[in-house]
């Protein structure tokens, strides 16, 4: 819901819509966020002009656990992780 929430905004006010959320991932995705600002910054880019091109969280690898019962036996827990993928565009392109 937080990555729809930002697709297409430009980055300042993206990141601005990130600070104030209450989700508990926007402040994981506001350091992605930040994260590509700095590579698009390494790369030249315009940092006026970009704005959000696409953003989703993809399914990542499931960490497999175990937890005791009883009798000896014992249960999977899966932990599932997730990849978040931010893109950004310069809008005159």
């Amino acid at each position: 819901m937080v990555m729809s929430m930002i697709r297409g905004m430009p980055l300042e006010e993206a990141l601005r819509v990130l600070d104030f959320s209450p989700r508990r991932a926007a402040a994981l995705i506001a350091r992605v966020l930040r994260s590509a600002m700095a590579n698009a910054d390494e790369r030249e880019a315009d940092l006026e002009l970009l704005y959000v091109a696409d953003a989703r969280a993809d399914q990542g690898p499931v960490l497999k656990r175990m937890k005791p019962r009883a009798r000896g036996s014992a249960d999977v827990r899966r932990r599932p992780t997730c990849h978040l993928i931010v893109e950004l565009e310069e809008a005159g392109k």
